[in-house]
């Protein structure tokens, strides 16, 4: 999972980018629209929206890109927009309606669906609530803080903390019930927890 993490985007690639260079905006896209979109579809487990999120947050990024201060932190600046798109689709009512954000019990039924399969972390991290899965996502894979992850939700970094537990939790109870010969649980999520 590289991911955005591994894109490099040079200071005189923004430069150009600031002038409004179609060149350099074709450049950049090819070189991040693809991290962008597994991003947040990952995080928003929809391929339609995620490429909605990755429109919308290279539009943001072109016509934006001359408030940048620092051209080195381009990347991170534009995963942060990305992760605010992200954030606000699953705010939004009509995501409310299609994805509730109350921890009811959604998992149900899935170890039926791939029994055979063994469960990695994106599969375990679609049987979470939206809210839920953009925490797990923004903390073990995006790196940020429970601090940051709080101010995004305008919540406390207590609220991050929980949601994390909460699903950490949540993922390991269904490795447990999963057969116990062959644990399941994602390499990744051992690690967390």
């Amino acid at each position: 999972m590289a991911g955005i993490h591994g894109v490099t985007i040079e200071p005189e690639l923004v430069a150009q980018l600031v002038k409004g260079d179609p060149g350099a905006q074709d450049l950049v896209y090819r070189r991040m629209a693809r991290p962008v979109f597994t991003m947040a579809r990952r995080v928003l487990q929809d391929s339609e929206i995620a490429e909605d999120v990755t429109q919308d947050t290279f539009v943001d990024v072109f016509n934006k890109v001359s408030m940048l201060k620092d051209p080195a932190s381009f990347v991170g600046w534009v995963r942060r927009i990305a992760i605010n798109h992200c954030l606000m689709t699953i705010r939004s009512p009509w995501n409310k309606r299609r994805f509730p954000l109350e921890d009811e019990e959604s998992i149900e039924g899935t170890q039926q669906d791939r029994p055979d399969m063994a469960m990695d972390l994106e599969a375990a991290l679609q049987k979470l609530n939206p809210r839920t899965r953009a925490v797990v996502w923004l903390y073990c894979v995006e790196g940020y803080t429970h601090d940051e992850i709080g101010e995004m939700f305008n919540q406390t970094a207590s609220f991050s903390k929980s949601q994390l537990n909460r699903a950490l939790r949540r993922l390991k109870e269904q490795s447990d019930e999963q057969d116990a010969a062959e644990p399941r649980l994602p390499r990744a999520v051992a690690l967390w927890t």
